[in-house]
């Protein structure tokens, strides 16, 4: 029987959650990394054994971890130390500079607030890791201050795509209130030279050609806080989800609105419908209808917990317009958490398992695709990132 393997990452360390595929029972792995920050946890879909983790300390860094084993052991790529779970790294690793040569698609040194101040690019952390689909060794990672980057040795050396930096709109990107970062990532299973990305608060791009050259996907969006709301960059996207069966078909959380593209991003038209709130993070496809989304509506961008007190999951099935809420063994009264933008996924079963994790500490697991919800662990870290792979 086929399981499924849950991944966690929270403000104090990693947890991996396995289970069959009846999804009733769960055994939990963790914490590794004890005390660090794990920003983003993801398996690679080439090989069920092979896992990357984003660890950051403000005293220490930025760390990339791998694990060939499905986590039970960890190392730092080209640090030459394979730890247990819950060691320390030894030493630096995994150098992540921003491309500053002057061929490189005439990369930034500084980006422009609002105000008109100068401000330079910074490496902050890496908030988004991304596996390609056919190669263990290769990943994208997005960063703060935004950029991508690429490794093809499994981690080890890490070089910019200084395209998209280097794109015309580029010092006219604002940082969000969670800092100016590149939070999605998503790699056309169709076309290996196309790659959408999300930047807060830029908004999306895309590439044709691998990452040497960029081009907003914005049109259709509205902004209310920017000079102009209608401008080319400047929305500060949450997250943007596919099926991989429709990869032209892209669903947005936006700052404010649910947001559908049909061209791949040439143009996007909003989809809220009779959401309570158009506000959230995150947002999810059903692994077998491309047409069935999911979202955590949160009260306002000043008050980031379930309006009422009620922790409710919506689906459409109908890819917008018509929501219905979902709170089967969710908390419907004095529930104050948030749900960060990396913290849901699903798995590829039967039913479709949907998964999510809240700042209080919780992830929920419904193996029915929604119908109905149970917190497969409890009393965790804040959660900061929810990944699955579907085991053989």
């Amino acid at each position: 029987m086929s399981g499924v393997r849950v991944l966690v990452g929270t403000r104090k360390g990693a947890f991996v959650l396995t289970s069959d595929g009846k999804r009733g029972r769960w055994d939990v792995s963790g914490p590794n990394f004890t005390g660090w920050e794990i920003y983003h946890l993801k398996g690679s879909p080439a090989d069920p054994n092979r896992l990357y983790a984003s660890q950051t300390s403000g005293w220490f860094g930025q760390v990339i971890q791998r694990s060939c084993d499905g986590g039970k052991t960890w190392e730092t790529p080209g640090g030459g130390v394979t730890m247990a779970p819950g060691g320390m790294p030894a030493g630096e690793s995994n150098k992540f500079v921003y491309d500053t040569s002057p061929g490189a698609g005439k990369p930034l040194t500084t980006h422009q607030w609002y105000d008109g101040t100068q401000h330079p690019w910074e490496f902050k952390r890496v908030w988004h890791l991304e596996p390609a689909l056919t190669d263990p060794d290769t990943v994208y990672a997005g960063v703060e201050d935004a950029a991508l980057f690429r490794t093809s040795d499994g981690g080890t050396t890490w070089g910019e795509l200084a395209g998209l930096r280097g794109h015309g709109t580029g010092p006219k990107w604002q940082p969000g209130a969670g800092g100016m970062c590149l939070h999605t990532i998503l790699l056309d299973p169709r076309d290996p030279k196309r790659i959408f990305v999300a930047i807060s608060a830029a908004g999306s791009f895309r590439t044709d050609d691998g990452g040497k050259t960029w081009k907003p996907i914005n049109r259709g969006l509205h902004s209310q806080y920017i000079p102009d709301p209608n401008a080319e960059i400047g929305h500060c996207v949450h997250r943007i989800a596919m099926h991989p069966s429709r990869p032209n078909v892209l669903f947005m959380q936006k700052h404010w609105d649910v947001m559908r593209s049909d061209d791949a991003g040439d143009s996007w038209r909003e989809i809220s419908g009779n959401l309570p709130t158009d506000f959230g993070f995150v947002i999810d496809v059903h692994a077998h209808e491309p047409d069935t989304i999911y979202v955590v509506p949160i009260k306002s961008d000043s008050e980031h917990f379930p309006l009422e007190g009620r922790l409710r999951v919506y689906r459409s099935r109908s890819g917008g317009d018509e929501w219905e809420a979902l709170t089967n063994g969710l908390p419907q009264r004095d529930c104050y958490v948030n749900v960060l933008r990396d913290a849901m996924a699903v798995d590829s079963l039967q039913p479709c398992g949907v998964y999510f994790g809240t700042t209080g500490g919780q992830v929920y697991a419904s193996a029915d695709a929604g119908d109905s919800w149970a917190p497969i662990v409890r009393d965790l870290p804040a959660v900061l990132s929810v990944e699955v792979q579907t085991l053989p």
